[in-house]
């Protein structure tokens, strides 16, 4: 399909005078909007204004511009048809063979925190409108979406037009596009309304109260239909295992491992990914300085600085370390600050996939680089968690709130055994109930002075997780605190630990034999609370 005219209209300004050079040299007819027309017409190129095409001038401060006929036409004309051809004429509309746009910056918008009334004149309309139109008709007309098909298109230019698999596949990418588009703003809506509360006359006017489980999911703040979009990134070596294949996608505007920044080492996998999103729960946990070591998506040490350390990451290195130094061979290491010269040197002498922490001293940089390897990723302590998360189940998708310590007081504990813990006890239990939650159900958590000394996880009893914590604490168990993410739903699990010499425990409480746990804790002399909630993470 040969290029005779080309429509422009785009934010992203990037790579623009290029292509533009192209077309002119091609003599292709540019027609254009705004800002874009500006651009193109600054560079020396001519340039036809849509509202040249239209017949009517831009208005409503450029809310409407290409929403016409006269454009819409250009682009749906399927010029396989002698009737289309003879309506275009008879109605002196030319077509359009290929349609360049990309949209109003929405999703950066909302992420600068911008206020409501700008982020609602960057939801676009008309450019979406002309995104759809071209990729439907994409049997006469090529659609481009981004910068990075530019140089395709040139190409296709020199070699006389654009293929019909060439436009599919551009078809398919603006679908996807404006697919991604619409989820962002739909998120944006959803999270400016809230949830609608019993008897809000919103709910009503939405349907929600139309029937009971309707109403119940808005009052929850769930959302009838869940959109996800996510974009390529690139594809990986392979998944969890060499025979599966794996990409990674990233969701538009949000924060987190899939937008870390790499400094060094060679393309992440699979697996360091799921490893690097475990450690970053578990060590951004903390406002004070913290390491976590994980190894298959669980924590083989997590520790906090001491007070008096001269080099606080450091120090939470080494304590973390210490907790399992076997497992933490071949692991992935996360500190909520950033990594000093002294952990660097510690770190290069132990085999490790991915440190991943806010910022790297420059000496530290030159020093784990020296290692081929490793990989070094950055992302702010402060990154924007998700506030709901999901997971893929056949069939479906399973959403729910996601769990954290926003807010986190120990003041809600309940005593139920024992006497009142003295304040570093009381700061060990804090730790360890913190750092339970980055353990795999069922999670039994060792502690003292800050680190974790044994931590037992994944098993399908809580009296294997007991003994696992145990094993791996050896003697570090006798003067210890222990946390469990969920309740002993028998004593023996809580005697495993109490014959260790484990002096205060921290859990959810809430089973049928409460009682009984709570009087061998009594019975040993050890001091237990109830905080009232678990942390299962499955």
């Amino acid at each position: 399909m040969p290029v005779t005219r080309a429509l422009i209209s785009v934010s992203d300004k990037t790579g623009l005078l290029e292509l533009a050079d192209a077309l002119a040299a091609a003599g292709v007819e540019i027609v254009s909007t705004g800002s874009t027309a500006s651009t193109i017409r600054d560079a020396g190129h001519a340039v036809t204004d849509v509202s040249s095409v239209t017949g009517f001038p831009e208005s409503l401060d450029g809310r409407v511009k290409t929403l016409h006929p006269a454009v819409h036409a250009g682009i749906l004309a399927d010029l396989r048809l002698e009737s289309h051809e003879a309506q275009l004429a008879e109605l002196d509309i030319a077509a359009f063979e290929l349609v360049v746009v990309n949209l109003y910056p929405f999703v950066e918008t909302v992420a600068s925190g911008a206020d409501a009334p700008t982020v609602i004149e960057n939801v676009d309309i008309g450019g979406p409108a002309m995104v759809r139109a071209a990729a439907k008709n994409h049997a006469n007309v090529a659609i481009v979406v981004s910068p990075a098909n530019y140089p395709q298109v040139v190409e296709s230019l020199g070699r006389g037009g654009t293929t019909l698999a060439q436009r599919q596949r551009l078809a398919g990418e603006a679908f996807a596009h404006t697919a991604s588009y619409d989820t962002a703003v739909a998120a944006y809506f959803a999270a400016e309304v809230g949830a609608p509360v019993e008897g809000d006359a919103a709910a009503t006017a939405t349907g929600a109260s139309s029937a009971g489980s309707d109403a119940q999911e808005a009052r929850a703040g769930f959302d009838p239909v869940v959109t996800l979009s996510a974009e390529l990134q690139h594809t990986l070596r392979y998944g969890e295992n060499a025979h599966q294949a794996a990409a990674i996608y990233a969701t538009p505007g949000a924060s987190g491992i899939a937008q870390a920044e790499q400094l060094h080492g060679k393309e992440m996998s699979y697996n360091n990914y799921v490893d690097a999103d475990a450690a970053l729960r578990a060590a951004y946990d903390f406002a004070e300085p913290a390491v976590a070591i994980i190894k298959h998506a669980n924590p083989c040490g997590i520790a906090v600085a001491s007070p008096d350390a001269v080099d606080a990451i450091a120090d939470a290195h080494r304590r973390a370390h210490a907790c399992d130094p076997v497992s933490a061979f071949g692991g992935v290491i996360a500190a909520n600050r950033p990594v000093t010269r002294a952990m660097a040197e510690t770190v290069k002498d132990i085999f490790t996939e991915v440190v991943i922490a806010p910022a790297f001293e420059p000496e530290a940089v030159e020093i784990l680089s020296a290692k081929k390897n490793i990989r070094l990723l950055t992302l702010p302590a402060d990154y924007a968690r998700d506030v709901r998360e999901v997971k893929q189940i056949s069939g479906g998708l399973l959403v729910q709130d996601a769990d954290g310590f926003d807010g986190f007081s120990s003041s809600g504990w309940t005593l139920v055994a024992g006497d009142e813990a003295d304040a570093a006890t009381r700061a060990d239990l804090e730790f360890a109930w913190k750092a339970s939650r980055a353990v795999k159900s069922n999670a039994i958590l060792l502690a003292s002075g800050g680190a974790s000394v044994g931590v037992g996880m994944g098993q399908v009893n809580r009296v294997d997780s007991c003994h696992l914590a145990v094993d791996r604490a050896g003697e570090r168990a006798r003067g210890s605190v222990a946390a469990s993410d969920a309740f002993f739903p028998f004593a023996d699990g809580l005697q495993v630990l109490l014959d260790a010499g484990v002096t205060a425990v921290v859990q959810p409480g809430g089973s049928i034999r409460d009682d009984e746990v709570v009087a061998a804790a009594t019975a040993a002399g050890v001091t237990m609370y109830f905080t009232g909630e678990r942390h299962f993470f499955h």
